[in-house]
């Protein structure tokens, strides 16, 4: 992987924070050192409580980190939904990196896709491969696991941090967005972050909250019910629920 990244002399990375792009932002500080930046996009699909992790990151790194205006919301086939959204997403955000890394006379954009994201349902990699996007763990073959070993093995604190998905895997295909509810999904999620969950999401169901967090964990959210509903109610649900079967990454897409 490094010398994949060795070549390219320079880059500019999509930086969210989480354990893919903090694993290639320390490989690639290695492997380039002062010619890399992290770009963070900063949108109401993006939470605010993961852009506050990237910056803390990027510090330890002491890595340059740039803020991207993401206007996915304003574009009206992503708005609309379809099962394809994030190609819509995903298109609008690297076009401008690529913008950012010819302004910063930087080489190459870099994703943080791994290969598990080839056996899984990602449209959001077809606009990176029409872009030219370089995928250095997905070029690699690191998997997440393997990916979280070598974070571990080398010190990297990103090693044991939670999943992170954007905003939008909180709704079903289908369900034109409404900034309203990404912000009150996001205030329902911190909240729950604030109680000490470890992975939770809020799926939306029209004036219905489904609320995973991993099973283990249950029985704590049954002692705070009444806190947590209140708190929901006053983001505008109407109804609570706990699913049964527990956190599962992309359960819209099952």
């Amino acid at each position: 992987m490094l010398d994949i990244i060795g070549k390219c002399g320079s880059a500019l990375i999509a930086f969210s924070g989480g354990v893919d792009s903090s694993f290639l932002a320390a490989a690639a500080c290695a492997a380039l050192g002062g010619r890399v930046v992290l770009a963070t996009a900063v949108s109401e699909t993006f939470p605010r409580h993961e852009r506050e992790v990237s910056k803390n990151f990027a510090r330890e790194l002491k890595a340059e980190q740039i803020f991207i205006e993401s206007s996915e919301l304003d574009i009206e086939e992503f708005r609309k939904n379809p099962k394809n959204r994030c190609y819509y997403c995903k298109k609008e955000l690297f076009t401008k990196l690529i913008e950012k890394a010819r302004e910063l006379v930087l080489n190459k954009v870099f994703s943080g896709a791994n290969f598990d994201d080839t056996g899984d349902y990602r449209p959001g990699l077809t606009a990176q491969r029409e872009l030219g996007i370089l995928s250095p763990l997905m070029e690699a073959g690191l998997t997440k696991i393997e990916i979280r070993y070598l974070s571990k093995k080398m010190g990297i604190s990103s090693w044991n941090r939670p999943q992170m998905a954007c905003l939008t895997s909180r709704f079903p295909y289908g369900v034109e967005f409404e900034r309203e509810k990404f912000t009150a999904v996001e205030a329902c999620e911190e909240y729950l972050r604030g109680m000490g969950f470890s992975q939770y999401r809020v799926r939306v169901h029209g004036e219905l909250a489904r609320i995973e967090i991993e099973t283990g964990e249950f029985g704590e959210l049954v002692k705070n019910r009444e806190k947590i509903a209140e708190e929901f109610k006053k983001n505008g649900f109407t109804f609570i629920t706990l699913d049964i079967e527990g956190f599962r990454s992309g359960s819209f897409n099952l």
